[in-house]
């Protein structure tokens, strides 16, 4: 006498398909919601490592390390996240290929485009006044700009620009999240709606640009350093409207604020505009020929 086989269960306890595990399981639903994490988790890295900076301000034997082990600290976290929450095995944006490179790169730019802005400034006789500062200042904000060059291109390029470009497409991610950067300094101190614009394209589509031409965040790391350290740590001038005490140098700008940007600081001004409009477009253009610009999966999905 033979029997009707018992059905075999095909579903988990929890009710999930035979061979999906808890852990699967848990791996797929932070996928789903992977940009708010990966957002939340870098922006409160990014609030961590401002409250650090404090701290940096103390001393140039503090400044300094503090800074860098901040930075590194973001790093590992932002590899550790990617990892966890869309379960890639190689952070391809933070590889150790070509790093040292890129950074030696993005320092050369972001160095250079500062100081040709100084210079433009001075010549057209925007420079008032330039005091002493001391080496120990110029250690203590290398120390806190590295986590803000760090911290920052992490989140703004790493997380919000590369989501938003696998969706997207290439330049609409460039335009929006250029804007989210531009208007994430509108609080500054001495603000306006001209000098929000000016960082949008100066900070957010340079460092894109940058990001773009290598699919590395180390070079737009290097310029988004350089250009900071530069313009507070060895000139000591407002940055973002903010005036730096940790300097190389103290320099007071007086004249139109189209020269100077005011009390921003000369980020605001056309002529770093100006400036970052060179780097931009050639990174811009050289990225297109290299077949860099991608479209989004909405677009393709419209294609099909």
């Amino acid at each position: 006498m033979t029997h009707a086989a018992e059905p075999r269960n095909t579903t988990t306890p929890a009710g999930a398909p035979v061979g999906t595990t808890a852990g699967s399981l848990w791996q797929q639903r932070l996928r789903t919601f992977r940009a708010p994490i990966l957002i939340v988790g870098m922006a409160l890295v990014l609030v961590v490592a401002r409250a650090f900076d404090g701290l940096s301000n103390m001393s140039a034997f503090l400044g300094l390390p503090i800074g860098i082990a901040s930075a590194v600290g973001a790093v590992f976290f932002y590899r550790w996240l990617n990892r966890k929450v869309e379960g890639r095995t190689e952070v391809e944006e933070v590889t150790k290929v070509d790093r040292w490179k890129n950074l030696r790169r993005g320092v050369t730019v972001g160095a250079v485009a500062f100081t040709l802005t100084m210079l433009i400034i001075g010549m057209f006789g925007g420079w008032e006044h330039i005091g002493g500062g001391s080496i120990g200042g110029f250690l203590i904000t290398l120390g806190i700009m590295s986590s803000v060059a760090v911290n920052e291109e992490m989140l703004f390029r790493g997380v919000i620009f590369r989501i938003m470009e696998e969706r997207l497409g290439t330049v609409v991610a460039l335009v929006i999240s250029s804007v989210l950067f531009g208007l994430t300094h509108l609080v500054n101190h001495g603000a306006t709606v001209w000098g929000t614009v000016a960082i949008a394209i100066e900070g957010g589509t340079m460092m894109v640009a940058a990001y773009v031409l290598t699919r590395s965040l180390w070079l737009p790391i290097g310029i988004h350093l350089a250009w900071n350290l530069t313009e507070a740590g060895i000139f000591g001038v407002p940055t973002s409207g903010t005036t730096p005490t940790a300097t190389l140098w103290h320099t007071t700008l007086d004249g139109n604020s189209v020269l100077t940007g005011g009390d921003f600081g000369p980020e605001a001004s056309l002529t770093a505009l100006l400036v970052c409009a060179i780097p931009t477009v050639f990174m811009l253009r050289r990225a297109a020929r290299n077949g860099q610009f991608r479209k989004g999966q909405l677009r393709r999905n419209k294609a099909i």
